[in-house]
């Protein structure tokens, strides 16, 4: 709150399936309960039975010491690695800058994508470009205990977005999860992020 160019972030990723249904409770009437269809993916489909995709909740405080949280996401063609975390790390750098900060506090889990030679890497050299530049947001990486993703606010909302992006009745389409998980945390849908294995 000291430091209001200051931005605090917790980043993960998770996989928005189109077929695993999450646990959730509703009121029905007694004689129409709602029923979670399991839905099955054709051999003909040409979409993937799930996306991944990489957010950053932001928490930052204005003048009046008001929180503000917002999400940063972004699908991925393929699956998380490091070559594809640099991306979004440089996609959500960029995005913090034009709002004026200086300065990605980011706290993520040991997943091996994180705490891999290339990530660390690149992290170090972006740093030293936004110091000797002037400009840019340095990032500042503070690592969650291991096998603690309690401790990461950005796990509950991914839990209530897949209860409010459900289904019930037919199989959705990727491009329908995807819309669906954007308007649920209010973010635009940005081009996919790529892994060098699905190019």
């Amino acid at each position: 709150m000291a430091h209001p160019d200051w931005a605090l972030g917790f980043l993960d990723e998770v996989w928005w399936s189109r077929c695993a249904r999450p646990t959730l409770a509703s009121w029905a009437a007694e004689d129409a309960p709602l029923r979670l269809i399991e839905q099955m993916v054709g051999r003909r489909d040409p979409d993937p039975k799930a996306l991944a995709c990489y957010g950053l909740l932001v928490r930052q405080w204005d003048d009046a010491g008001e929180r503000d949280e917002r999400m940063l996401l972004r699908f991925v063609d393929g699956r998380p690695v490091s070559a594809v975390t640099t991306q979004f790390l440089a996609w959500c750098c960029e995005r913090l800058a034009a709002q004026g900060k200086t300065a990605l506090l980011l706290v993520w889990d040991n997943a091996s994508w994180h705490i891999s030679k290339a990530v660390r890497t690149w992290i170090r050299a972006h740093n030293r470009v936004v110091k000797g530049e002037g400009n840019g947001v340095r990032i500042v990486v503070c690592h969650l205990p291991t096998k603690s993703p309690w401790l990461n606010p950005i796990e509950p909302k991914w839990m209530h977005g897949k209860r409010k992006i459900i289904e019930p009745a037919r199989l959705l389409t990727a491009e329908e999860i995807a819309e669906r998980v954007c308007a649920c945390f209010g973010c635009l849908h940005e081009p996919h992020l790529h892994s060098e294995e699905a190019s």
